[in-house]
């Protein structure tokens, strides 16, 4: 197959926004371009493949493929902040109706005979990931994950550092917090949080109190739907044990839930 995957050209057009050399390595061996290696690791989350079923398959194309071996290593060095613009790059840049919240990604997938083998003992290994996520588009903007528990307040300030350019931000009542009320309305983000019990106190939390409306605090549930979509489309474990595969693997999940439905949107 001589002719390059729409895919292909799709990941070669936003390096080159970000302004990304073709090699990621600059004193490294010249033998894949960084797009061969993005591209066989999206489709690897887009279709639920191995790395070893995904070198075969795009062979099979005859399309420029890294052996396996490759692959697992490359995705541990390709930096974070690239999949993060990637990701920016897919979601678009000013968003209305921002929601938060965290889940989990387990690092096991056993079968549910296994499980019956086993007496039902789950293993309580996972990854935490928290997520800004756009009510209105249903794309995913910005992650943070940790391969360890965390409470999702933790999370919540470097997401907010990450990315800013939104007008609400929308959260249950674990993220009920003053420095949070404060940090957002320093700049000019109002918050739709329902109070804690029996919490009052907290100068910015009665300042962003008078834009919370249960209406508009309803549609942060979008955020819910789209960790179902993105497991039930792309898997909700990781082959990854390390921190780095980890979150690329998670960037590569949330890349292709934005690529398809901005596909589908230019279909419609």
């Amino acid at each position: 197959m001589k002719k390059e995957n729409k895919l292909l050209k799709n990941i070669e057009q936003m390096l080159k926004q970000l302004n990304c050399r073709s090699y990621l390595h600059h004193f490294g061996p010249k033998k894949y371009k960084l797009k061969y290696h993005l591209f066989a690791l999206l489709l690897m989350q887009a279709y639920k493949l191995s790395l070893r079923r995904v070198e075969i398959l795009l062979k099979m194309f005859e399309i420029k493929c890294p052996t396996y071996s490759a692959l697992c290593k490359r995705r541990k060095k390709i930096p974070t902040i690239i999949w993060y613009k990637l990701m920016l790059l897919t979601a678009g840049l000013k968003h209305k109706n921002v929601a938060i919240d965290g889940t989990g990604f387990s690092k096991t997938n056993p079968s549910f005979h296994y499980l019956n083998r086993i007496d039902g003992k789950i293993t309580k290994n996972f990854a935490k990931l928290s997520r800004l996520y756009d009510v209105d588009n249903h794309k995913a903007i910005a992650v943070h994950v940790a391969n360890k528990r965390t409470h999702d307040m933790k999370d919540a300030k470097p997401l907010l550092r990450s990315y800013c350019r939104m007008q609400s931000l929308l959260a249950d009542k674990a993220y009920d917090a003053e420095w949070l009320h404060q940090y957002c309305f320093e700049r000019n983000i109002k918050t739709i949080i329902p109070k804690k019990k029996n919490v009052h106190r907290g100068f910015y939390r009665r300042k962003q109190s008078i834009n919370y409306s249960d209406e508009k605090y309803h549609q942060r549930s979008n955020i819910e739907s789209g960790f179902s979509a993105i497991k039930r489309k792309y898997g909700g474990s990781v082959y990854g044990k390390g921190l780095a595969s980890i979150k690329s693997e998670i960037y590569c999940k949330g890349i292709c839930h934005n690529l398809r439905l901005r596909t589908e949107k230019t279909f419609n």
